[in-house]
């Protein structure tokens, strides 16, 4: 039986406004460019690995902080304007915000008498 790494996922809130889809990721202790963000059709991954900057030469006496890789997915509820997301990174959170984008709505015709 081989040793794993486990994966975390962190705290996350998803809300959305009238105009986006709002993901907030906790996720303390990273740099901006720590973070993998993929975008798909109706998802969205953060993943990234959080290091554990301290000292090797101390000893825990609790731990509670979870480090090493971590991944979270997203469904998204609507449709994405995908070429306006941003993401910032503040206070130890990652925020994506994620602006809905314009349905197309199709017009549909009668076609002859019934």
């Amino acid at each position: 039986m081989g040793l794993h790494a486990k994966i975390f996922r962190p705290p996350t809130d998803v809300y959305e406004t009238a105009d986006a889809v709002v993901v907030r990721v906790e996720v303390a202790g990273m740099d901006e460019h720590d973070f993998n963000i993929d975008l798909g059709r109706r998802t969205l991954v953060v993943s990234g690995r959080r290091l554990d900057r301290s000292s090797s030469k101390i000893a825990y006496q609790q731990m509670e902080v979870f480090y090493g890789d971590f991944r979270t997915e997203v469904y998204l509820p609507s449709p994405i304007n995908q070429a306006a997301v941003e993401a910032i990174y503040r206070d130890g959170f990652l925020i994506v915000t994620l602006p809905k984008a314009d349905v197309l709505r199709v017009p549909v015709s009668a076609v002859g008498g019934g």
